[in-house]
């Protein structure tokens, strides 16, 4: 099994998975015992996939517990983690950000290109019809 097929599986079978709820710590050895067939590994996979997306930590960053397979409250959320999520949004979004105005930037020194280019191309043929008539 790969690690989006377990992820799949756990929302089908899991409220805490389906609905990106902060994970018990140690979840991966629940995970493990549900799902004796997969490898540690992609067990491993599947929960930083997990863990790592942008839906999960803006639920980390706002929750106050943390909540088992079965969708049971697990303990709390500590205040550093929540802050931790918070910080890792801030980083994701600010380099989104930087992306979009780095091609944005690109794109715009390629059509100031596409546009010299096309100019330098209309002189040319003006200087060929003024002097190719002579």
């Amino acid at each position: 099994m790969q690690p989006r097929e377990l992820l799949q599986k756990l929302q089908e079978t899991s409220l805490t998975f389906r609905e990106y709820r902060p994970l018990a710590l140690r979840i991966d050895k629940a995970v493990m015992e549900r799902f004796p067939d997969v490898s540690r590994k992609v067990v491993r996979t599947a929960m930083r996939m997990h863990t790592g997306s942008t839906r999960y930590l803006k639920s980390m960053e706002k929750a106050t517990e943390r909540f088992d397979l079965d969708g049971n409250t697990d303990g709390e959320l500590t205040e550093e983690h929540r802050q931790h999520a918070s910080e890792t949004l801030k980083q994701r979004f600010a380099d989104a950000a930087k992306r979009k105005r780095d091609q944005q930037k690109a794109e715009q020194a390629r059509q100031r290109e596409a546009e010299a280019e096309q100019r330098k191309a209309e002189k040319l043929s003006q200087l060929v019809e003024k002097f190719s008539g002579r």
